[in-house]
């Protein structure tokens, strides 16, 4: 299963970035295989509509899920039109949350988060 976690930087060493739309990189990552990419993150640098760009990016690298901290309601309703299945998790490193998702151990994000708007 492929999946995208929202990062600070381009390793699994790097802490998860609770912020989805604002995150510097995602790191996509087969969890069989182990395999994993870093690609930066096109709403990082957007004036607004940053979930959207984040949102449309990880849906185009084919993922099942992801991993982050917090959802705004137009990536949530992205990524739930798509069926990729997003899961919430505390800044911690990469690694940690990618075992806590292989143990089931994550609280799945049922319903969007606050709206954010620009870069405040």
């Amino acid at each position: 299963m492929k999946i995208a976690i929202s990062s600070a930087d381009k390793n699994k060493e790097s802490l998860l970035d609770r912020r989805f739309g604002r995150c510097d990189y995602f790191l996509i990552v087969d969890t069989e295989t182990e395999d994993f990419k870093a690609i930066g993150n096109n709403g990082v640098a957007s004036g607004g509509g940053a979930g959207i760009a984040a949102a449309s990016q990880v849906i185009d690298e084919q993922v099942s899920a992801v991993i982050t901290g917090n959802l705004g309601p137009n990536a949530f309703e992205l990524l739930q039109k798509a069926g990729v299945k997003a899961y919430s998790c505390e800044e911690l490193p990469v690694l940690k949350a990618i075992e806590l998702f292989k143990e089931n151990k994550l609280s799945e994000i049922n319903m969007a988060g606050k709206s954010h708007h620009g870069m405040n």
